[in-house]
């Protein structure tokens, strides 16, 4: 595919609009590359680096290697999801914990507006389409009523290996994040600490957990994308919907522990209307703000979309 130095900038800030999505739990860096644009395009090209393009490399030299694997096209998108999540790693986690409301106000807003953009993009109606999208739609809602696994403060290298292979896959899906797989797992904040504190042992071992997940399940995605594509879309726009219920603002919490950090980490919260939530906690539900971050997010989405599909009708001037 022939592209500019433009076209490889801006799939670099894909690759930062990802990252930042997936450093929040409830939001995925799939929906973002779903809604750019390149999300079948990232699907193939990781599908792409296996045992077919090793030999290309030790047959042909890395020039005809590094173009069969769309190297410059997934070069530039990682590099933008790693500055997005090492940089904004800390700033999420701050302010999840001082505007939690005003967060997930924004993200249910932009998760909606997934929900229904990937919905527009099915072209022939029919009850499977329904089905898909109602079979999507209770698994996520499932998975997000999972009690998580209380942290550890010190995890083995085998589990945060396992946790990296278990995460991406929710990473490149559109609708439950790898930050929320995270979660349930017990290593959200662990992992968001040796980030931000540049573990360097942890970051490895997670990274080649996550390398090898993400490669296994591109393969997966890909058939399936072109064996029902449109059976495929409606199930990740059910997903996106069922994933909802993780990132409703207003939340009561039933179950809690204090971590070895003395933070209150809840364990089972439940969905609460904004009336409720000030009768249970005596805090202001913030409702005004709430509803109006909510519609920015989903205005957000499309005009996200507007700007993408500019810069994608314009021709390119170079090739690789």
């Amino acid at each position: 595919m022939s592209r500019t130095i433009k076209d490889y900038i801006v799939v670099g800030l894909k690759g930062i609009a990802m990252g930042a999505a997936d450093v929040v739990p409830g939001v995925s860096g799939g929906t973002i590359a779903f809604i750019s644009g390149i999300y079948e395009e990232l699907i193939e090209s990781i599908k792409s680096i296996n045992l077919k393009s090793l030999k290309v490399l030790f047959k042909k030299g890395f020039k005809s290697f590094w173009s069969s694997i769309n190297g410059f096209f997934l070069l530039f998108l990682v590099l933008g999801i790693g500055i997005s999540i090492f940089s904004l790693a800390k700033l999420f986690h701050y302010l999840l914990d001082e505007f939690p409301i005003f967060i997930w106000s924004f993200f249910f807003g932009l998760i909606v507006a997934s929900a229904v953009y990937v919905a527009m993009q099915i072209k022939n109606w029919n009850y499977k389409i329904i089905l898909g999208i109602l079979v999507g739609t209770v698994i996520a809602f499932f998975i997000t009523t999972i009690t998580p696994v209380a942290e550890s403060t010190n995890p083995s290298y085998i589990y945060i290996f396992l946790c990296g292979m278990i995460a991406i896959c929710a990473m490149i899906l559109p609708g439950i994040s790898g930050s929320f797989i995270l979660l349930l797992l017990g290593q959200y904040k662990f992992i968001l600490s040796a980030l931000s504190e540049m573990k360097g042992d942890y970051i490895a071992i997670f990274g080649v957990g996550a390398a090898i997940g993400l490669i296994s399940f591109s393969n997966v995605l890909s058939w399936l994308l072109k064996k029902f594509h449109d059976i495929t879309v409606a199930f990740l726009a059910g997903f996106m919907i069922g994933s909802l219920n993780k990132v409703w603002p207003w939340k009561h919490t039933l179950e809690s522990y204090v971590n070895s950090n003395a933070e209150i980490i809840p364990i089972s919260q439940e969905n609460v209307f904004p009336n409720t939530f000030y009768e249970l906690t005596a805090k202001d539900p913030q409702t005004f703000y709430a509803i109006l971050l909510a519609i920015t997010g989903f205005l957000v989405i499309f005009l996200l979309q507007s700007a993408f599909n500019k810069v994608k009708s314009e021709k390119p001037e170079i090739t690789e």
